[in-house]
């Protein structure tokens, strides 16, 4: 956090224990954050990939037998780490989504 720029808890809290404790909180937060924007970077290369093997290979750019696989796989694994399996749900669904589009864009260009 910059020191120019206060947040709401800055005023409240000045430099006490909670607030250093807060900042500490709010930077592993920004690094895991930061994480995931790469991971998700390099998820998308992979599926990019996927795209363009789907469609030269004349495939559909959904699969939805993956997808419930992936749906079932991905809420096992949110219960065991205590992750709402709802949330977990809704985004890979956000992130399959995307994927479909991209793959959509890519069989277009491609012609299939």
């Amino acid at each position: 956090m910059s020191e120019t720029r206060k947040t709401g808890a800055d005023t409240q809290l000045g430099d006490s224990p909670a607030m250093v404790e807060l900042r500490a909180l709010r930077a592993s937060i920004d690094n895991i954050d930061a994480a995931l924007v790469h991971m998700l970077a390099e998820r998308f290369k992979c599926t990019q990939k996927v795209g363009h093997l789907k469609a030269t290979h004349d495939l559909p750019p959904a699969d939805p037998a993956r997808e419930q696989i992936q749906i079932e796989r991905l809420r096992r694994l949110a219960v065991d780490a205590n992750l709402d399996p709802d949330f977990a749900e809704k985004f890979l669904a956000f992130i399959v989504k995307e994927v479909i589009r991209h793959h959509e864009a890519i069989a277009a260009k491609t012609g299939n």
